[in-house]
């Protein structure tokens, strides 16, 4: 995979496509994560001398009111911030002010243009990669480079468009992410994988591929509650993803002996901190009851396989995180893998969300930056944002 290392960039137009795709509230921004994992590539460009502008998306323009609540110009404060220099703001996505503003760029300067999905209001041309829209940004640039992890699984006229028509590259941020991931092209053993959060329907395309590849597969969360009901066990109101029973039976039969299951779990009466839970055993809960988190004797069970392994890779809380009660073996088991160096992927998403609520996000050996993106590539799928430069 071409890298930015490998491109001339000296007074060079480069186009950067990153993933600013933040929560915003009231025009402040929650978390600027996001923003941060950008700055090594745009700091780098800045180095070579290149003129710089910036594209991302941010939320889904549906209608004239999601204009305004999905404007990047809180990105650009929060870059000017961090990056400590003047950053330029375009309020279009394409006409002669944008390009009169790109051409009076000089060499380090940087030019953030409004959310490439502003173009999806008319006719989705910016998700559904419109080739005149991908030619058209495309011709405001030399060079592109592609630093949004988090949408390289999707063909957008930002990604696919652009990349098609100029010389292009991975940022450092992307090739940072292909360098971890790779490692599981040919994983050293034993590699254990832990999936949790809700639906095995989201998993499946991951447990087919990596089933074949893993030592062990360790389940949690809501989706544990469709392979322990293809098991024959009473799961009551627990979360239940129907249309996959079947798909839970033939993985447990054929690979009995690589998948592990919660033997007890925290259940209670209703989906909230305010009522009391219990430990229960599978084989006792109750129809009324729900399971909202593995228990100890599982958590016991999980470290026992996790122990030798020589890579970890981790996609889905194993409890409702979000719920202090709930958070806590999902907590206990990232602090295990850290405590005993076991190398550790997390795998984008709510697990990341976890770990840096808990602060131990920079303390693994990977943590994604895209889920979506992470589980299409451990499915073994062709990620279309790569094809491209390829």
């Amino acid at each position: 995979m071409k890298s930015i290392k490998n491109m001339e960039l000296k007074n060079k137009k480069v186009i950067i496509r990153c993933d600013f795709n933040v929560p915003i509230k009231e025009g402040k921004i929650i978390d600027d994560t996001r923003i941060k994992a950008s700055l090594e590539t745009i700091k780098y460009c800045q180095e070579k001398q290149a003129k710089i502008i910036l594209l991302s998306h941010l939320g889904r323009i549906k209608e004239q009111n999601d204009l305004e609540k999905n404007n990047l110009k809180p990105v650009a404060k929060r870059l000017e911030e961090l990056l400590k220099t003047k950053i330029f703001f375009s309020e279009e996505t394409r006409g002669k002010t944008l390009e009169e503003q790109i051409n009076q760029l000089k060499p380090k300067e940087i030019l953030l243009i409004q959310n490439t999905r502003y173009e999806d209001l008319n006719g989705k041309k910016e998700s559904g990669n419109d080739e005149e829209l991908g030619k058209y940004w495309a011709s405001l640039g030399e060079v592109f480079i592609n630093d949004a992890f988090g949408t390289i699984h999707r063909a957008h006229a930002s990604n696919v468009g652009i990349a098609s028509h100029l010389p292009s590259a991975v940022g450092l941020l992307v090739e940072k992410e292909l360098n971890a991931l790779g490692i599981l092209e040919n994983p050293p053993h034993p590699f254990v994988v832990v999936l949790g959060g809700a639906k095995v329907e989201d998993k499946i395309g991951v447990i087919g591929n990596l089933v074949k590849k893993a030592d062990k597969i360790l389940i949690g969360g809501g989706m544990a509650f469709t392979f322990l009901k293809a098991e024959g066990y009473e799961i009551g109101s627990s979360l239940l993803d129907k249309e996959n029973i079947a798909f839970c039976t033939k993985i447990l039969k054929e690979y009995a002996n690589k998948i592990i299951l919660p033997v007890d779990v925290a259940v209670t009466t209703e989906y909230s901190e305010k009522e009391e839970y219990k430990i229960k055993e599978i084989n006792e809960i109750s129809y009324n009851e729900m399971g909202l988190d593995i228990g100890p004797k599982t958590k016991e069970i999980f470290e026992n396989n996790l122990n030798h392994a020589q890579i970890v890779v981790w996609n889905g809380p194993l409890g409702v995180y979000e719920f202090n009660k709930y958070k806590k073996h999902t907590k206990e088991i990232l602090e295990y893998l850290i405590e005993n160096k076991i190398k550790t992927i997390l795998g984008g998403g709510d697990i990341v969300a976890a770990a840096t609520k808990e602060g131990l996000k920079e303390k693994v050996y990977h943590a994604s930056t895209g889920g979506g993106a992470t589980l299409e590539y451990l499915e073994g799928k062709k990620l279309p944002g790569l094809e491209a430069i390829k």
